[in-house]
């Protein structure tokens, strides 16, 4: 059995009075491991080297106050009782603790490989783990997981659907691309058993499509299978997923949607006031899918849309969608018609400046500057439309 507090104040006394400072000090830093309090194993580190270097031993001091000499030897001893304390706690499975000591040595490696391998369990509190890997940037996808797994699909629509996202385009996409999937499973496994209650077998098909073929029962009476507002906002998100496998899951949840009872439908502002099936045919044209079709419906809403009432968001999806199946002159084109004076700070797609930069329309863009009387773009425009002069060759 382990030493009380008492014990070990008494022991530490006795200690310091029989054999010295330094065998105290020795003695209380095998207390505090022993006792896993790695916090107080820090600062019993500092202390011992303070007492070393014959300066006031309490080691919450300032380093600063320390004669200028024994700077740079002190700044070592903070770096290896760091070191000791943030592997210690690591290896107890405490990555918070563990943080505190790596974050001071500006070292993320660690602490990203202690988060790739951790195991929440169930009624284990995640929210510290979420922090230190999402909020704090150390390991996001890592982070989402956890909040999905942990925390369920209305969080993860929360942390994701935020004013700004805090990380890369990379990390967008993994997080997206999660998400489509969990919702998707969740609606094939509550559409499975509610086909299972009712007609005595499971569907063995994971196409929503598939599924609903010649069953409209699921939907009688007000009847849906996953939250409405999870649906909608997912779908909404879905725009930003690039080609891939996901893309088409959120294909098949705008299916399921548009079967949806008219109450349990999303309503939204131009151009998705249709809003599954008008979703679905934005994602049909990013997957490849009758494009043509998918722009013409967007471009006509753009067209019979009255401005006052929209603003410029309308066009702002049609220009969004035509960079992303690459109809870039024809997005340049759009902008100048429809969002010319518009702040492009206040848009959901690029400005018409960043647009003629990106599609090297730099004729488009004296143009553009020229109605803006902006001198500076103008002549910028200018100069980014002249040839490179060539290089004279070597001889």
């Amino acid at each position: 059995m382990g030493t009380t507090v008492t014990d070990l104040f008494d022991n530490l006394t006795q200690t310091l009075q029989t054999q010295g400072a330094q065998a105290a000090i020795d003695e209380l830093c095998a207390a505090l491991r022993e006792r896993k309090d790695f916090t107080g194993l820090f600062y019993a580190l500092l202390m011992k080297k303070r007492h070393e270097m014959g300066v006031c031993p309490i080691p919450t001091g300032p380093a600063m106050a320390l004669p200028k000499e024994f700077h740079a030897d002190y700044e070592n001893a903070i770096r290896d009782a760091a070191t000791t304390v943030g592997k210690l706690s690591l290896e107890t499975g405490n990555i918070p603790e563990a943080w505190m000591f790596y974050r001071m040595l500006g070292e993320t490696g660690p602490i990203r490989e202690a988060l790739d391998k951790a195991v929440v369990v169930e009624g284990e509190d995640c929210q510290p783990l979420v922090d230190i890997a999402y909020h704090q940037g150390i390991h996001p996808t890592k982070g989402f997981d956890l909040v999905l797994q942990r925390l369920g699909i209305c969080s993860a629509i929360t942390l994701l659907g935020g004013h700004e996202f805090p990380h890369g385009p990379e990390v967008r996409d993994y997080c997206l691309k999660r998400l489509v999937r969990a919702l998707h499973a969740e609606l094939l496994e509550r559409l499975a058993c509610e086909i299972e209650r009712v007609q005595n077998f499971r569907p063995t098909s994971h196409h929503v499509p598939e599924i609903l073929a010649g069953r409209d029962w699921l939907f009688e009476e007000g009847g849906y299978h996953i939250d409405p507002s999870h649906l909608s906002a997912v779908v909404q998100m879905s725009v930003h997923l690039p080609k891939s496998e996901e893309l088409e899951l959120a294909r098949e949840l705008c299916v399921y949607g548009q079967r949806l009872p008219i109450e349990c439908q999303y309503h939204a502002d131009p151009p998705f006031e249709d809003y599954y099936r008008d979703y679905a045919l934005y994602l049909g044209a990013l997957a490849g899918d009758n494009v043509e079709a998918g722009l013409a419906h967007f471009r006509a809403k753009m067209e019979n849309s009255p401005p006052e009432e929209v603003g410029t968001y309308v066009a702002e999806v049609l220009v969004n969608l035509l960079l992303k199946v690459g109809r870039n002159k024809e997005a340049v084109a759009v902008a100048r018609q429809y969002l010319g004076q518009a702040d492009s700070r206040q848009m959901t797609c690029p400005g018409i400046v960043e647009l003629c930069e990106q599609t090297e329309d730099y004729e488009a863009l004296t143009e553009v500057a020229r109605e803006r009387n902006n001198a500076v773009h103008f002549m910028a425009g200018l100069l980014a439309s002249r040839k490179p002069a060539k290089t004279a060759p070597a001889w």
